[in-house]
């Protein structure tokens, strides 16, 4: 930010008219030396830190719905009277400051203390809590869940059951600035391991169920240990799709799943001078963006026509291809990998490519094999009901293995998105604590692709016709792909200037906020 930018800023000490600032506007200032906005919603007026806590978005770009304020990057949502985070990606409140109105002017005045945990009570059916709560899974829908069943108030045993090494941590960034070299390790960690210990969640790492027993209530693990629940959240998420190739072996390939899977990538990466990635997907094309930017020579091969023309359709994958085009990296379109001998790639085509390693992101598949095992109902997912429930009381699912009932499509959808999963997780939370909350977050999903970011809300699985208003080449437009004259999926493709900043650290001190 430039000095004339921080000049034009207004002093809220001052006052501002009333006038000034219509019903739903955000003006941005400081208070007491802090970036602060402030936002109208009717005869109340409300100032909050001006950034969000997920990835810095600058809230006075976002967007006012009633009494909340949503983040124009990644789609936070927070409460203007509270600051709560109500909806992930962002897991903190914002700060907020006093604000009073004295004739025709709105002063800010000082920041107020954050709220507190909530003080749990039994839901409206006189359900008391849990005597315990198991989550099986480790990532965003796991943690999401685990902070927010503190947040609201339950003090019971809780127990995350993870088969990953580390803790929770931001995975859309594995493809992106961590495999570029912009994100340390530490910086991944979407919660420092104090925080477990202060809120008094047992974090298991390593650690693989074996069984459920949802009868008796009990999990096995692999180790012998067992943990009895009487509410249970499977949040398995979902693993990559491995391929057979002839000549192929462990040194050859990579696939990009776990922290583990993207240090191992950084650590070949160092001595490679090219790569080959099989499969245009998201995450196969994210790989290769952030390897060309470590200088590497990158080849695609994938069968389809253009990149992710399955999601995206052939529009919007021509532009995707033309932009890594652009910077230097060479497609094989329409093939496959028949061979691997050495270095060298046969393709089914006849062609050959050299590559010293290979990093493969042809799909995930849902981990539903202890859901099927214990009995649930599964169908290319677990099946839950809008609470998230699965078929049998006080088992919930959330993240990429649940198949929900969406109310904005009608139809049985899976989505494997990092924000819906947090999401997820949050009201599977909220209803093991008896709220009955439905699920009926749009999904929302992000990728950037050296400097263009495109921005993808809600859920298409098919779609008769697409519109595009804007330039797609000149990478600003939105996209809408509608069914039967209803639009369903609405994507934006924009420039992104990214500066990465470290997430603000919880503080180990205020063991009672989250």
């Amino acid at each position: 930010m430039t000095e004339n930018d921080e000049a034009k800023k207004l002093n809220f000490a001052e006052g501002l008219l009333v006038r000034d600032l219509p019903d739903g506007a955000i003006a941005v200032g400081q208070a007491a030396g802090e970036d602060v906005v402030l936002v109208r919603r009717g005869d109340d007026f409300f100032a909050v830190d001006a950034n969000c806590t997920h990835y810095h978005g600058e809230l006075s770009l976002g967007l006012v719905v009633g009494d909340t304020l949503r983040c124009p990057l990644h789609h936070a949502c927070f409460s203007l009277r509270t600051g709560e985070a109500l909806r992930a990606p962002a897991l903190d409140p914002i700060p907020r400051w006093h604000v009073e109105r004295i004739d025709d002017r709105i002063f800010v005045g000082e920041k107020l203390p954050e709220f507190g945990r909530r003080q749990l009570c039994r839901s409206n059916d006189g359900q008391k809590p849990p005597a315990s709560v198991v989550i099986i899974g480790g990532g965003a829908a796991g943690l999401g869940a685990a902070e927010m069943l503190r947040r609201e108030g339950y003090d019971g045993p809780l127990t995350m059951i993870s088969a990953d090494d580390w803790p929770p941590y931001d995975r859309p960034n594995l493809s992106k600035d961590f495999l570029a070299g912009a994100a340390p390790d530490e910086w991944m960690r979407l919660r420092l391991p104090e925080y477990y210990r202060e809120q008094k969640i047992d974090l298991l790492l390593n650690a693989r169920v074996s069984a459920l027993d949802i009868p008796a209530k009990q999990v096995h693990l692999e180790n012998g240990a067992m943990y009895g629940f009487e509410a249970l959240l499977i949040a398995t998420g979902s693993e990559p799709v491995k391929l057979q190739i002839e000549g192929a072996t462990s040194s050859h390939l990579h696939y990009l799943r776990t922290f583990a899977d993207a240090r191992a990538i950084v650590s070949r990466a160092a001595s490679a001078r090219r790569v080959a990635v099989i499969g245009a997907s998201f995450i196969g094309l994210e790989v290769a963006a952030s390897l060309r930017s470590l200088g590497i020579d990158v080849d695609v091969i994938a069968p389809g026509s253009q990149p992710m023309e399955r999601v995206m359709g052939p529009e919007v994958g021509l532009m995707i291809r033309e932009l890594h085009v652009a910077h230097g990296v060479v497609f094989h379109m329409g093939e496959t990998v028949s061979k691997i001998d050495g270095s060298a790639l046969l393709l089914t085509g006849g062609g050959k490519v050299e590559a010293d390693f290979v990093v493969l992101g042809v799909g995930v598949r849902p981990s539903v094999s202890l859901a099927e095992q214990a009995g649930l109902t599964t169908d290319r997912g677990i099946l839950v009901n809008e609470y998230l429930e699965t078929s049998a009381s006080g088992v919930f699912a959330a993240g990429d293995i649940a198949r929900w009932p969406d109310p904005h499509s009608g139809e049985m959808i899976r989505v494997e998105h990092f924000v819906v999963a947090e999401q997820q997780g949050q009201v599977a939370a909220k209803n093991i604590l008896g709220h009955r909350e439905r699920f009926d977050a749009v999904p929302f999903f992000w990728t950037q692709q050296y400097d263009v970011a495109i921005n993808y809300v809600g859920h298409a699985e098919r779609w008769d016709s697409v519109k595009i208003d804007g330039n797609l080449h000149t990478h600003d437009c939105s996209v809408s792909y509608k069914r039967r004259g209803k639009r369903s999926l609405l994507q934006r493709s924009h420039g992104l200037s990214k500066t990465l900043k470290p997430r603000p650290r919880w503080n180990p001190g205020m063991s009672e906020h989250t």
